[in-house]
């Protein structure tokens, strides 16, 4: 019988994982060299621009088949950090009219911290190729 946190964790992980890869793809569609001068203009290093597309591609496509779920989830809750603390904290929680605030990536944050913290086991390829309880960290905890 399947509980409703391996259910609803299952949610979150494969909703988290959607949105950044699609974050990831508008990046580069969107033209990386854009992005490569924006975060130029903010004071980041423009490689970085990379770093983060790469992160939000590949790490989405990994939440959302359920591999190494919590290591990502911590990268993206790091990301998530670095960015309301860089751009979105100065323009506030609902954001100033030209651009969004960080409520949602208060909310992003939110969602990776709990998968962090509890994992995902329920239609994880890591569960598959490692046959093991992915809940074992915060048991150790």
């Amino acid at each position: 019988m399947l509980e409703k946190n391996e259910i609803g964790a299952l949610i979150l992980r494969v909703t988290l994982g959607a949105l950044f890869l699609i974050h990831g793809l508008v990046k580069v569609q969107g033209g990386i060299e854009n992005i490569v001068g924006w975060f130029e203009s903010i004071g980041l290093p423009g490689f970085l621009a990379y770093g983060v597309a790469l992160l939000e591609i590949a790490g989405g496509i990994a939440l959302i088949i359920g591999l190494a779920t919590r290591l990502v989830s911590a990268l993206f809750a790091l990301l998530m950090i670095g960015a309301t603390v860089k751009v979105k904290l100065a323009v506030g929680l609902l954001g100033n009219g030209q651009m969004a605030g960080y409520e949602l990536d208060l909310a992003f944050l939110a969602i990776a911290i709990y998968l962090v913290i509890n994992g995902s086991k329920l239609l994880s390829v890591s569960q598959l190729i490692f046959k093991r309880d992915s809940n074992s960290f915060s048991k150790a905890v």
